[in-house]
């Protein structure tokens, strides 16, 4: 809960933030420019490597393709609302971002990480229905049902993120406009927020919460049928190759809802605020760097779809 209480911080409108980032001198500031970057271009160029992949092979032309390509453009596009300013500002002296620029950063990050958990939620709805019941298979996930449910899934992170950002940037904030943080995001705004921020933090534990509870359970209940699905089979080669694929969007998913869990749904989980930015630096690039790895090196399809376009690129 924040208020101002001292008697030397006036309400005021403010027109920018200062975004503190991380502490350290010149030397650490440039090393963790080093690593940002690193790990930023490899998120990227992974991430494009998917979309162009699944796009160009006709052989992925499937639901779950077509779910992984979203979820890596909805990688791609959160990790670069906030690295790009961020590693601007580990090499700037300044690093200020003005009132709009900070609320529309937050908005457009809340929106596309919540697409994110709905987004898994989906593709684990797909698997649960191609292993469970794959004659109904071509019916239940036919074209104009997978657009539904991604559309929905940024519908749904469309709506938390005009309650989170009109519920956050309506609060009245200090004359101390620095925001302990390398991104604008709730819990570091809330911390200068001159007003009560009790139904703040309440709204976002419950939808955070309901949120990642909900899809969870879709998750864990699809993967309850799938495992008794898998045990069930004869073949050995079948079962290797489904846990194989099952097992990389697991992965995915535990990697994901395990810190965003962390940050926003469970109260005090987070004690620092320098421990938040090493969670939220887990979670906004690390992950999405992660994700294609994880696709790629174990799923054969898409190790033969990258073989198949390295031999077309060198064939011209």
């Amino acid at each position: 809960m924040s208020s101002c209480g001292n008697g030397n911080l006036s309400v005021m409108p403010l027109q920018e933030f200062v975004l503190d980032g991380f502490v350290g001198g010149p030397q650490t500031q440039a090393l963790l420019f080093t690593l940002f970057l690193a790990l930023y271009v490899v998120a990227v160029l992974g991430n494009l490597t998917m979309i162009v992949l699944i796009t160009l092979d006709a052989r992925l032309h499937s639901p779950m393709y077509f779910f992984l390509k979203n979820l890596s453009f909805v990688d791609l596009c959160y990790s670069s609302v906030i690295y790009p300013k961020a590693l601007f500002d580990l090499m700037s002296s300044t690093k200020v971002i003005t009132f709009a620029g900070c609320a529309t950063q937050f908005f457009f990050f809340s929106l596309l990480i919540t697409t994110e958990g709905f987004l898994l939620a989906v593709m684990a709805y797909d698997r649960f229905v191609a292993i469970c019941s794959p004659l109904r298979y071509p019916i239940s996930m036919r074209p104009s049902v997978c657009a539904r449910l991604v559309l929905g899934s940024y519908c749904g992170g469309c709506l938390n993120s005009i309650l989170q950002t009109s519920f956050t940037f309506s609060l009245p904030f200090c004359s101390s406009n620095h925001i302990d943080h390398f991104h604008c995001d709730v819990p570091p705004l809330l911390e200068i927020a001159c007003a009560d921020t009790t139904i703040n933090e309440l709204v976002m534990f419950a939808i955070s919460g309901l949120i990642i509870v909900g899809t969870t359970l879709v998750v864990l209940t699809s993967y309850g049928y799938i495992t008794g699905t898998i045990l069930r089979m004869r073949s050995g080669g079948g079962r290797h190759k489904l846990f194989s694929t099952c097992g990389s969007h697991m992965t995915a998913v535990s990697l994901f809802y395990g810190t965003v869990f962390v940050m926003y749904a469970q109260p005090g989980a987070v004690e620092s605020m320098e421990q938040g930015k090493v969670v939220s630096v887990f979670y906004t690039l690390v992950i999405p760097m992660l994700n294609p790895l994880i696709y790629s090196l174990r799923n054969r399809d898409v190790q033969d779809a990258l073989w198949r376009l390295g031999q077309r690129h060198t064939a011209t």
